[in-house]
């Protein structure tokens, strides 16, 4: 079946970053911003990845903004459903600082440029841990935009979360493609590699390699930005 669909990984993959230091910068900003209301940092930390593991288990009965809540409530109450607008604030405004904890390659724009000149339909399979203004900013410091892509994956549009495959399978129902049209670009070889079980054919970037498994990467097309566009210049064009 003809190649027709790219779907990008974002975080260590368009966007380059250590995901630990993002991690611990965002947390840190989060908390600062919310301590005037009575979050004391080492119990939100805790319900904030108490929230996180529970959009990764969604069984897809619900999105994962609801699973978000109604896991962070189970620490706060449902009094914490009145302060969603501070934390809609905060994507806003005080995450902005967290692109100091990314790095930039110019080179994703290029491929991404390079693609859609080919005709091929993109989505950004990022892991719909975040809502959309939190997504929509990490697009930007990529040096891209959200209409870059057909569709764009975030915690208020998803009922699944990598690396469970139903993700994979609601992104290809809303996009209306088989696996076999599809190329899954990404860093983490738990989360992005295994679209190639479903089908799909992939690639590893491995400049912000995460590989928490150990596994043997050999059989995987991989490498940097520069063998990657020199993939992409080797694709025909879709249309």
């Amino acid at each position: 079946m003809k190649l027709t669909t790219v779907l990008f990984d974002l975080d260590g993959t368009l966007l380059p970053m250590d995901q630990d230091t993002f991690v611990k910068g965002y947390f840190s900003l989060l908390a600062k911003k919310i301590a005037p209301l009575g979050y004391e940092p080492e119990t939100l930390f805790k319900a904030l990845w108490a929230g996180v593991a529970a959009m990764v288990k969604n069984d897809g009965s619900c999105v994962n903004e609801d699973a978000f809540w109604k896991t962070f409530c189970g620490f706060y109450g449902e009094k914490a459903l009145a302060h969603k607008p501070y934390f809609d604030e905060f994507y806003r405004n005080e995450f902005q600082q967290v692109q100091g904890c990314c790095g930039y390659d110019a080179r994703a724009a290029q491929v991404v440029a390079l693609l859609k000149e080919k005709g091929y339909r993109l989505a950004l399979a990022t892991n719909p841990l975040f809502p959309a203004a939190a997504t929509l900013s990490r697009i930007r410091w990529a040096g891209l935009c959200a209409d870059d892509f057909e569709l764009v994956t975030t915690y208020d549009n998803s009922t699944c979360c990598k690396p469970n495959p139903a993700y994979y399978r609601e992104v290809m129902g809303k996009l209306g493609v088989a696996p076999q049209e599809c190329l899954m670009i990404g860093n983490d070889v738990t989360e992005d590699m295994m679209t190639r079980e479903l089908g799909m054919q992939v690639y590893l970037l491995t400049p912000c390699l995460i590989n928490k498994a150990g596994r043997d990467l050999s059989d995987y097309p991989q490498g940097g930005f520069d063998e990657l566009l020199a993939l992409v210049h080797a694709l025909p064009d879709a249309r």
